[in-house]
């Protein structure tokens, strides 16, 4: 070209290099194709478009099984999709052999596959016959740089060593192909079979464990460094005529045995056998060469991934516990996922920790950082949990003694990385369902009730670990119904994938509504669809795919109480259905008040009148209020659903309080800024009265929703006071 001259089009360009193009929409069931494309499959030389079934009459059948077999696993893995195609004539004779390269996609609104790809001839030499395969000779620079750049990208994207392998197996060299491949390694003084193609299964039967002084071409590789031809029987036996026999019952003709070196390091040996006489020229052996050295990189890349995948999974399996099942009363379920930085570990935790008193604690948790140092401190503060639990504390001292703990070992004067931790513990009787639970920065658990409603669960909490030595951790006490599930998790659950607090909670939330609480595989087929929902499949305590690439740990801990509706597999006897949210609101946080109102229209999210949730919600702002500007005590929300939707539904909310005085109506002036509160019960409510108690009085009121017996389909309903 001279200087100034526009380049060459892409299409010019393959069409030099005699490939063509081609595109496959597996939704609308077409395959376009270039002119050099249509060439190559015996159509005349003109783009065009083909339906599927007619580029399959093309293809050889075996074939086009497993194009359709290779696109999913590309798909999955990240890799190129490389088929070697037999293209057929009207008589189904075979009129020449392409190589098809294409990177699918997959679009899961469509549920189809999207493919843009290459064809490209490849010469196969007939056996025995050294003019078929000279006949390319002008062609054979070209291909083998092709071949050459193909292979070493796909190496490259390899994962593991059983994906080399494959990789390995399906390489189309220029002119000649080998048609049985086996990787040799090392174990001390042995030669062992890694993996093999194009040979009866097994573990590589007398070739395997073989002692490095065998007279055998692989282990004199491996002794030597230098590759090995053989360019046909009888050289092998003049050559090696004690190994000679056991390699004759395989039946090939030539053979190339070549060291795999790394770093100077002869790691193994690769075989590559043909059924046909080779001659193994100087651009042949090249060829050979350059591959081995590829194959060399990849398998050692390879191995030290599954070294530290192992590493990982070893340091996940003594740090995380094993759950107990069987607990009567209880059912849980537990998920980890580690971030895909590293050594894919870091601060994320969850335990479960029986107790003198004959309950059980659930510990989740997560040490601040991704890395060594956040595993090991999370381990550590594990260790001291599950001891100052054992010692019988109850959860605020079990959590202040942690804080204590963690700000000692991380606050010495020589570190300047400083680290803290959040924390849910809870203590659970499995007898009755109470739930003790205190709370360090972390998350507030969420409850999924018997009829599905999924709620938030506020719960008194304090700073992180590790922050204040003298820090107190208050507690919330609440009962878990039958039929409820607690989720707990850390952070990496509700803000993976560009959420914030609030949307990934709206979609953990949508999640566990969406949840078939008749799963055959009860509470773990609900980890498993959380976990799902924000990457993909998993499994339990995860490794493969689903921790390729995490922007966070995950910890998630399931706890139910076996019902109708739970998904636990376990029910109990039928009866009336409750909804109920707890809520305490101290004489110091009426801020907390506005959070009463919110969990109240939560608790109502399908009431049939929305003039009565309204309705609630003031009430509710009128009562909690009246606590903390009359009374020098906290208030104690209690608002409960009862009954099923068809039939009508009953709300009865109670605040109590520990004052002694009753109130009563008054008449306030037009000016006056209260005295209201009571004769809005009265005007707005169904039913209400005030109820004095051993300590304290609690002050209730009652509605009944519209289209349905006024006690909501459950006996008893008092009266209005």
């Amino acid at each position: 070209m001279r200087t100034g001259e526009p380049l060459p089009s892409v299409g010019d360009v393959l069409a030099a290099l005699a490939t063509g193009l081609w595109h496959w929409d597996t939704a609308a069931g077409l395959v376009t194709v270039d002119a050099e494309a249509a060439r190559l499959l015996g159509l005349p030389a003109e783009p065009v478009t083909l339906t599927e079934d007619q580029t399959r009459t093309r293809l050889h059948p075996a074939d086009w099984n497993e194009i359709t077999g290779v696109v999913p696993m590309a798909v999955s893995e990240g890799t190129l999709a490389e088929v070697r195609i037999r293209i057929m004539d009207e008589h189904g004779d075979v009129v020449r052999i392409v190589r098809s390269r294409s990177k699918p996609s997959f679009d899961p609104e469509r549920q189809a596959y999207e493919l843009i790809g290459t064809l490209q001839e490849v010469t196969e030499p007939v056996p025995g016959s050294v003019a078929a395969r000279s006949a390319v000779t002008g062609d054979w620079r070209r291909s083998r740089e092709a071949f050459l750049l193909d292979a070493g990208r796909a190496l490259a994207e390899a994962r593991s060593t059983e994906e080399v392998l494959r990789v390995a197996a399906g390489l189309s060299m220029p002119g000649f192909s080998p048609d049985g491949l086996a990787v040799f390694g090392v174990e001390g003084d042995r030669l062992t079979v890694i993996g093999h193609h194009g040979y009866p299964t097994g573990d590589g039967g007398p070739f395997s464990y073989m002692p490095l002084s065998t007279d055998y071409p692989a282990a004199e590789v491996v002794r030597t460094g230098r590759a090995v031809y053989l360019s046909s029987p009888e050289h092998y036996r003049a050559r090696y005529p004690v190994t000679w026999p056991l390699a004759r019952q395989l039946g090939r003709h030539s053979w190339a045995f070549l060291p795999l070196i790394v770093g100077g390091h002869t790691m193994g040996a690769w075989l590559a056998a043909f059924s046909y006489p080779v001659a193994f020229t100087p651009d042949e052996r090249a060829v050979l060469t350059t591959v081995a050295r590829m194959l060399a990189q990849a398998l050692s890349r390879a191995g030290a991934a599954e070294s530290e995948r192992e590493l990982t999974e070893g340091l996940q399996r003594s740090m995380l516990p094993t759950l107990i099942r069987e607990i009567p009363g209880l059912d849980v379920a537990a998920r980890y996922i580690p971030t895909g930085g590293g050594l894919q570990v870091g601060g994320d935790w969850y335990d479960m920790i029986p107790l003198p008193s004959g309950r059980f604690a659930l510990v989740i948790g997560d040490v601040q950082g991704h890395d060594v140092r956040a595993a090991g401190l999370m381990g550590q503060l594990r260790i001291a949990l599950r001891a100052y639990a054992a010692e019988g504390h109850r959860p605020d001292a079990v959590l202040t003694r942690a804080s204590r703990f963690l700000h000692g070992i991380t606050h010495d004067e020589e570190l300047t990385d400083l680290r803290f931790a959040t924390c849910l513990y809870v203590e659970a009787d499995p007898a009755t369902g109470m739930l003790e639970i205190a709370r360090a920065g972390h998350p507030d658990p969420a409850i999924r009730m018997a009829d599905g409603t999924v709620m938030m669960r506020p719960t008194a909490g304090g700073l992180p670990l590790g922050i204040d030595p003298d820090a107190d951790y208050p507690t919330t006490r609440f009962a878990l119904e039958p039929g409820e599930t607690m989720t707990m998790c850390t952070d990496g659950l509700i803000e993976t994938g560009g959420h914030d607090m609030e949307s990934g909670w709206r979609r953990v939330r949508a999640i566990l509504e969406d949840y078939d609480a008749n799963h055959e595989d009860g509470l773990e087929s609900l980890a498993d669809a959380l976990v799902q929902g924000v990457h993909g499949p998993s499994s339990h305590h995860t490794t493969g795919p689903l921790a390729d690439r995490r922007e966070d740990d995950i910890a998630l801990l399931l706890l139910c109480r076996p019902g109708d509706g739970c998904g636990c597999g376990d029910t109990v006897a039928v009866r009336p259905r409750v909804r109920r949210t707890l809520l305490s609101v101290a004489q110091d946080e009426p801020e907390r008040i506005a959070e009463a109102r919110r969990h109240l229209r939560e608790l109502l999210h399908d009431w049939a009148s929305a003039e009565q949730v309204d309705s609630a919600a003031l009430l509710v702002s009128e009562m909690v209020t009246n606590v903390l500007v009359h009374t020098d005590t906290d208030a104690l929300l209690l608002a409960e659903v009862i009954g099923e939707r068809r039939g009508g539904r009953r709300l009865r909310v109670e605040v109590a309080d520990a004052g002694d005085d009753l109130p009563h109506k008054r008449r306030p002036g037009e000016l006056a800024s209260s005295g209201r509160g009571l004769m809005l019960i009265e005007l707005l409510a169904d039913a209400w009265g005030v109820d004095p108690r051993g300590e304290g009085k609690s002050i209730w009121f009652e509605l009944y929703e519209p289209g349905g017996s006024p006690d909501g389909g459950v006996s008893g309903a008092p009266s209005r006071t």
